[in-house]
């Protein structure tokens, strides 16, 4: 029949045939444009991804800390802001800063938390996204990277002090005080790092990439709650540690949000809508060409 349906001998209709029934039938299968080719799902090569994360962070860490360090102006917006806070009821950095600063072990770790953790944890969810999800690796890494990109543009357009670093407001530099080893904000190390780029956080907005990660794409019930629990935690140590004011965890939060944007966008989904899996490419014979690649079967789909 002339809308594609089949009528057998017995006159019954059969279903229309698929793109992938006309395939074996020898009927050519449509093929995807070259603009769906570009923003289609695709297996993740590890090579690649180690030069293009190392090339990143480097870049990364350059133009953060070239931007100016504007000293007058960075503690001008430190002060507005702690006056903001405070008109708003909510200038609790210096009673936690205080609080948790009394009982050294927690302040101890709390320092080394935030020194490390916001690289390690980040990586290690990229490894895993690599190995359990690399049809949605590439979407996830974009949000990643887009939000990295608009943070930068956020340390040179709005300087800001750290409280620790605000003059006569008595916050306590915990790093300073109990000498953690290898923070960048305190010895030599400190010359080597931008200390008036607090606005935005991106220890929120990295722990917070890595908490929805977790919550929206791992199985276990146990990983689904430290996914939601690690940006608070971080949430807590910035204040604690004095990094950070609470309005710069809303700049980190932003910048999330747009790079969430930006990979809407581009793949035309969430990350987590994606397929969690993408097959090789059969070649030429199966019709896409070296570059084009096929989403894996249902089964293989699911979270």
């Amino acid at each position: 029949m002339g809308d594609g349906t089949l009528t057998t001998l017995d006159g019954r209709t059969a279903a229309p045939t698929t793109p992938v029934e006309e395939a074996r039938t020898g009927r050519p299968e449509e093929q995807p444009t070259a603009w769906q080719r570009l923003r289609a799902p695709r297996r993740p090569t590890i090579w690649f991804e180690i030069l293009l994360l190392g090339a990143s962070y480097a870049v990364y860490s350059l133009i953060r800390n070239a931007v100016p360090e504007q000293k007058a102006q960075a503690m001008r917006n430190a002060d507005w802001i702690w006056e903001f806070e405070r008109s708003l009821g909510l200038a609790f950095e210096k009673s936690v800063n205080h609080a948790v600063d009394s009982v050294t072990w927690l302040i101890v770790s709390m320092n080394y938390y935030y020194a490390t953790l916001h690289f390690v944890v980040t990586i290690g969810v990229l490894v895993w996204l690599y190995r359990r999800h690399p049809g949605r690796y590439a979407a996830v890494r974009a949000v990643l990277f887009c939000m990295t990109a608009v943070a930068l543009l956020g340390y040179y357009l709005y300087p800001l002090a750290p409280p620790r670093l605000m003059e006569g407001e008595n916050f306590v530099d915990t790093v300073i005080k109990h000498g953690t080893w290898g923070s960048m904000a305190s010895g030599d190390l400190k010359n080597m790092s931008n200390q008036f780029a607090a606005m935005p956080s991106m220890h929120i907005g990295w722990s917070l990439w890595c908490g929805l990660a977790l919550f929206a794409l791992a199985k276990a019930p146990w990983a689904r709650i430290l996914g939601l629990l690690y940006p608070v935690l971080t949430l807590v140590v910035i204040v604690a540690t004095a990094n950070h004011f609470w309005m710069d965890a809303v700049g980190g939060v932003l910048c999330l949000g747009f790079g969430v944007g930006m990979a809407y966008a581009w793949y035309g989904a969430l990350p987590q809508r994606l397929p969690r899996d993408v097959e090789p490419p059969r070649g030429p014979s199966g019709g896409g060409g070296a570059t084009a690649m096929r989403l894996a079967p249902r089964s293989s789909l699911e979270a």
